[in-house]
């Protein structure tokens, strides 16, 4: 580890650690994936001090990096998935999501609107020589259809409902999770969808507040 307090920054992921075994549905891979990848790597240098915080952190642009427990619950979703081949992410954001996924599928292939947040997300995974990330500035709504099916695909932003273009490149027996907006409480509820032969399964995992997902690219990004 680097410099931004080893000894404090160390105790600082046990206590998280810690605080995520006690969550429900999370694995111990995934625990192991997370206690291993640096949250502080992908926040602001003045943030660090509370990289280990089990909250969300400004990054920029009104975006945000998303709380562990969070990161946990839905890396453990679709991790599920009966392959684990290729992931999609829609959205790349601070990156950390995509670095979580990085160890635990073959290929990840994730797409963000913002260039800004794309280039600077790639360098931190280049420099801790994750080698399996695919990157694609562009509209999530659209995926990326020539690297359909996807096993997982996951969304870390919120929408109304899911993307048809998005449901149409899931695998059978694939996953897909992202918070879709509740009308009942006015907030937005995390989904998991599961493709059989004949249907979808849905599942309600948790309420959740994400960044609305939005169409096209950013202006002037």
């Amino acid at each position: 580890m680097d410099t931004i307090g080893m000894n404090t920054s160390a105790r600082a992921r046990q206590r998280l650690i810690a605080r995520l075994k006690q969550q429900q549905f999370v694995s111990d891979e995934v625990l192991d994936v997370i206690d291993y990848v640096p949250r502080h790597k992908f926040v602001d240098p003045a943030m660090a001090h509370r990289a280990y915080d089990d909250t969300v952190l400004p990054i920029g642009y009104q975006q945000t990096i998303s709380q562990p427990s969070v990161v946990a619950m839905m890396s453990t979703a679709v991790t599920g998935s009966a392959r684990r081949d290729r992931v999609l992410e829609i959205g790349t954001g601070s990156g950390y999501q995509t670095a979580i996924l990085a160890y635990l599928f073959h290929e990840v292939y994730t797409i963000e609107r913002i260039e800004r947040l794309q280039l600077r997300a790639r360098d931190v995974i280049q420099e801790l020589g994750i080698d399996n990330v695919n990157f694609r500035f562009g509209d999530g709504f659209e995926g990326w259809c020539e690297r359909a099916p996807f096993d997982a695909i996951i969304g870390t932003a919120g929408a109304e409902t899911v993307p048809a273009s998005l449901s149409s490149q899931l695998a059978l027996h694939g996953r897909l999770v992202m918070p879709i907006a509740d009308r009942q409480s006015f907030g937005q509820s995390l989904i998991q969808w599961e493709r059989r032969h004949d249907r979808i399964e849905e599942r309600e995992l948790c309420a959740v507040r994400f960044v609305p997902m939005l169409e096209g690219v950013a202006a002037g990004s």
